[in-house]
C-alpha cells in the first residue's frame, strides 16, 4: 500500500516538474534556416508595422478618436500574440533545442488564448465603435467618449484573459503520462490533451463551451452591429455618403473575416478531418500572418493612415536633414 501511494506521489510530482518536448516543424528539418530566415522576418515586420501603426496614431492629433484608440488596443494585442509563441519558434528552428519548461509551457497556452479570447471582444467592441459612428453620429461623442473607451477597452482585456482561465485550470488537472513530446510548435490545448492518461472527453466539452461561447457570442453582436450599419447605409441617398460609411468598415470586415475563419478552421471543425500538419498550419495563419496583416489593412485601406504616415515620414526627415546641416556647420566653425 505504501510503495503503492510513494508511486502514486512520484508520478504526479513528475508530472508538474518535468519539461516538454515540441517536436515544431521536424519532417522539414533540410529546410530549417530557410524557414527560419522566412519567420523571422515575417515576426521583424509584424512588430513593425504594428509599433508603426501605434507611432502614428500617437503621433498625429486628428487620429486622436475612438476608432484609433482601439486599433491601438488592436496593435498591442497583435505585438504581444505573435511574441506569445514566435520567438520559441526561432529559437527551436535555430538552435534544434525543442525543450520547454512545464511553466513557460502552461504560462504560454494561458496568454494564446487569453489575447485570442481578448481579440475576439475587441472586434465586437470595434464593431460597436462603427455602428454608433454610422447609425447615431450626432450622439457619437457623447456615447464613445474618452472615460468609455477606457472602460471597454480594460473590459475586453479582462474578458480574454478571465475566460482563458477555466481550460488553463482544467488542463492543468489532468494527470500527464509518457514522453512529452508535444507534436506542434507551441502548447495549445489539443496537442497537451493528447498527453493525458485519461479520456479528457469532458475537457473538450469545457473547451468548447468556454472558446465557443467567446467566439461566437463577440460574433453575433458584430453581425447585429453589422446588419444595423447596412440598414442605415441603405437609407443613405447620396452615393458619397454610402461609400463613405462603407469605406470606414471595409478594414475591420477584412480583419474580423481573417480572425473567424481561421480560428473557426482550428476549433470549430472535427478532429478527425484534421491532420496535425494541418492544424500547424492554420496555427501559423492566425498565430503569426494574421497579425502582420492588420497593420498593413488599417493602412493601405484608409487615407487618414497614409496621409499621417508621409506626414510622420517627412517629419522624420526634416529632422535629419536638420541634425545634418547642424553637424555640418558645427564642424566647419
Amino acid at each position: 500500500m505504501m510503495d503503492c501511494l510513494m508511486s502514486t506521489r512520484g508520478e504526479a510530482n513528475l508530472t508538474y516538474s518535468t519539461d516538454f518536448h515540441l517536436q515544431g516543424f521536424d519532417h522539414l528539418q533540410n529546410y530549417r534556416i530557410c524557414l527560419f530566415i522566412f519567420f523571422f522576418f515575417t515576426y521583424l515586420f509584424t512588430l513593425s508595422g504594428n509599433i508603426l501603426i501605434i507611432l502614428i496614431v500617437c503621433h498625429q492629433v486628428n487620429l486622436h478618436t475612438p476608432m484609433y484608440f482601439f486599433i491601438i488596443n488592436l496593435s498591442l494585442l497583435e505585438i504581444w500574440y505573435v511574441s506569445t509563441t514566435v520567438p520559441n519558434l526561432l529559437a527551436l528552428m535555430l538552435t534544434n533545442n525543442s525543450r520547454i519548461s512545464f511553466h513557460w509551457c502552461f504560462a504560454q497556452l494561458y496568454m494564446f488564448h487569453g489575447l485570442g479570447m481578448t481579440e475576439c471582444a475587441l472586434l465586437a467592441i470595434m464593431a460597436f465603435d462603427r455602428y454608433v459612428a454610422i447609425c447615431n453620429p450626432l450622439r457619437y461623442t457623447t456615447i464613445i467618449n474618452r472615460t468609455m473607451c477606457k472602460r471597454l477597452a480594460s473590459i475586453c482585456w479582462f474578458y480574454g484573459f478571465l475566460s482563458s482561465i477555466i481550460p488553463l485550470t482544467a488542463t492543468l488537472k489532468l494527470p500527464l503520462c509518457g514522453q512529452r513530446n508535444i507534436n506542434h510548435f507551441f502548447c495549445d490545448l489539443a496537442p497537451l490533451l493528447s498527453l493525458s492518461c485519461i479520456d479528457t472527453h469532458s475537457n473538450d466539452i469545457i473547451n468548447s463551451c468556454v472558446i465557443g461561447f467567446a467566439t461566437m457570442s463577440n460574433l453575433v453582436i458584430i453581425i447585429v452591429m453589422y446588419i444595423n450599419i447596412i440598414y442605415s447605409v441603405i437609407k443613405i441617398r447620396n452615393n458619397a455618403g454610402r461609400n463613405k460609411a462603407f469605406s470606414t468598415c471595409s478594414s475591420h470586415i477584412i480583419v474580423v473575416s481573417l480572425f473567424y475563419s481561421t480560428a473557426f478552421t482550428v476549433y470549430a471543425s472535427p478532429k478527425h478531418v484534421r491532420s496535425v500538419d494541418f492544424d500547424k498550419v492554420v496555427a501559423l495563419v492566425y498565430g503569426m500572418f494574421t497579425p502582420l496583416l492588420n497593420p498593413l489593412i488599417y493602412s493601405l485601406r484608409n487615407k487618414d493612415v497614409k496621409t499621417a504616415f508621409n506626414k510622420l515620414f517627412q517629419n522624420i526627415l526634416e529632422n535629419i536633414i536638420y541634425r545634418k546641416d547642424k553637424i555640418i556647420k558645427t564642424c566647419s566653425l
